[in-house]
């Protein structure tokens, strides 16, 4: 009985130190915000996006869904490009994970981090990215948008 007792503790230690000594898979990285146009995983965001997101912030994330009218406040315009300019990857990802209310914006918008995966909300995040207006290559910092650059002196 007693080598029992001790063949079953030196095997509960065993286990124990398996354990602490185990590797933990660290949380998912973000994914880069600026994938390939056609990229997989920016398919899989818009399909992501056009089953869960679309009925509200619509085709083009200008907050124009189908339930947009319903909704008080409207959906956010997500191809806004100062709105995109002002989010990084971790608020956006933080918002689709925990709803609106959970990040004290709008309760209207559901938490979907029970629904998808951490790998389908960054898919998401891609998506949203592409929806920015004149998504073509931004101007160089302290360049307006519309007027051409002049040289100095001119």
């Amino acid at each position: 009985m007693r080598s029992l007792r001790r063949w079953s503790r030196a095997g509960f230690l065993l286990l124990l130190a398996g354990a602490a000594c185990s590797k933990r898979t660290p949380a998912p990285k973000p994914v880069a915000a600026k994938a390939p146009a056609d990229s997989y995983e920016l398919r899989l965001g818009k399909g992501i996006y056009r089953h869960y997101c679309q009925t509200c912030h619509g085709e083009t994330g200008a907050g124009d869904g189908f339930n947009a009218f319903n909704l008080d406040p409207r959906p956010r315009d997500l191809s806004d490009p100062a709105f995109q300019k002002k989010k990084s990857d971790l608020e956006l990802a933080d918002t689709i994970r925990r709803g609106g209310a959970g990040v004290g914006l709008s309760a209207l918008m559901p938490p979907w981090g029970h629904t998808l995966s951490a790998r389908q909300i960054n898919e998401v995040i891609l998506s949203v990215r592409a929806l920015r207006k004149g998504s073509g290559p931004e101007p160089p910092a302290g360049a307006s948008a519309g007027a051409p650059e002049r040289p100095p002196g001119s």
